[in-house]
């Protein structure tokens, strides 16, 4: 990655996409022999992190709240400011170790719809915005990813959704909600970094709403790449044609 930008992000999935699959009692008997600790305690501790719905509980630094053992991450920099003073905290020390540094910056996922709201807010400490927009799509609709396929495809035929709102982006509610979070996000930092990540990032429709929107960049799974690099060559030449004194 020599020369490339690179992002680090923090992690965040719920409890069930870290445990390996197959019969919970044989999930136990390694966990405990991996561990080192007995299957009453493993049992215990799945038992107490169990969810109803993962998608929108108990995950991320909220378990360390409730869990505070294993990697250090304390109550009191739960607040994104607290997190932004922690890592920068830990890269001086990594700098000082390594006897070098590097020019970097500090920003957020913004994946719910509340976070849109409030960008304004989360700008005077964030360096750029990342839009998480499969899962602010999921908490705007209030449809699980992993269940959406019982019933979008209905959805669909009875035009009751004119398309699946997880590869073409939904610009009337999800969109909307990028534009004000934009758009208060930079009346707080002019300079702010907005951008998305996920499969829309390679719909052509959706690659121009995110223009449209101001947006600095769209990132995507490999394979929608080329049309994603296609369909912002052809926003640029509808701009120049609407505008062709545009710079």
């Amino acid at each position: 990655m020599d020369g490339f930008p690179v992002t680090i992000r923090l992690l965040d999935p719920p409890l069930h996409e870290f445990l390996p699959e197959g019969n919970i009692e044989d999930i136990v008997t390694e966990l405990a022999a991996e561990t080192g600790t007995s299957e009453d305690e493993v049992f215990s501790r799945i038992e107490k992190l169990s969810e109803v719905n993962p998608m929108l509980g108990f995950r991320g630094c909220s378990c360390n709240l409730h869990e505070p053992s294993g990697v250090k991450v304390l109550p009191e920099i739960m607040e994104f400011e607290h997190q932004v003073s922690l890592i920068r905290t830990v890269a001086q020390r990594v700098f000082t170790e390594m006897g070098t540094s590097i020019s970097y910056k500090v920003g957020t996922m913004i994946e719910v719809p509340r976070a849109a709201l409030v960008a304004d807010e989360i700008a005077e400490q964030a360096e750029f915005f990342s839009f998480g927009t499969n899962d602010l799509t999921q908490m705007t609709f209030g449809y699980s990813r992993d269940d959406v396929g019982k019933f979008l495809p209905i959805y669909l035929s009875k035009g009751i959704l004119q398309n699946d709102p997880f590869e073409v982006l939904d610009q009337k509610g999800v969109g909307q909600l990028i534009k004000i979070a934009a758009e208060r996000g930079r009346r707080a930092r002019p300079d702010l970094k907005v951008g998305i990540c996920g499969e829309h990032g390679g719909e052509p429709s959706s690659v121009a709403f995110f223009a449209q929107a101001g947006l600095d960049y769209v990132s995507c799974s490999p394979f929608r790449v080329p049309i994603a690099r296609l369909a912002a060559a052809q926003v640029v030449v509808v701009t120049i044609g609407m505008n062709p004194n545009a710079p």
